[in-house]
């Protein structure tokens, strides 16, 4: 792990933030003592894309409904 200074960390902020980029984890000292530990972020997992209009096809196997929307909304209020 590397170590850098209060002051280095403001003065050169440019190369601790080029550590931290390549994986370093770097522990900051103040009066010589640990203050504490940068270290990069961890990695989000990337989900899979999702394949939509396969999921339409699964729940509408049968494709779009050949009426209008207001006759299905109609049906759904018990209007009909």
């Amino acid at each position: 792990m590397k170590t850098a200074t209060v002051a280095d960390l403001r003065n050169d902020f440019a190369t601790l933030s080029k550590w931290i980029h390549e994986g370093e984890a770097i522990t900051i000292t103040k009066r010589g003592r640990p203050f504490a530990i940068l270290a990069p972020a961890r990695r989000r997992k990337t989900l899979p894309s999702v394949n939509r209009m396969a999921r339409l096809h699964k729940i509408f196997p049968g494709g779009p409904i050949a009426t209008d929307s207001r006759a299905v909304v109609d049906y759904d209020r018990g209007d009909r």
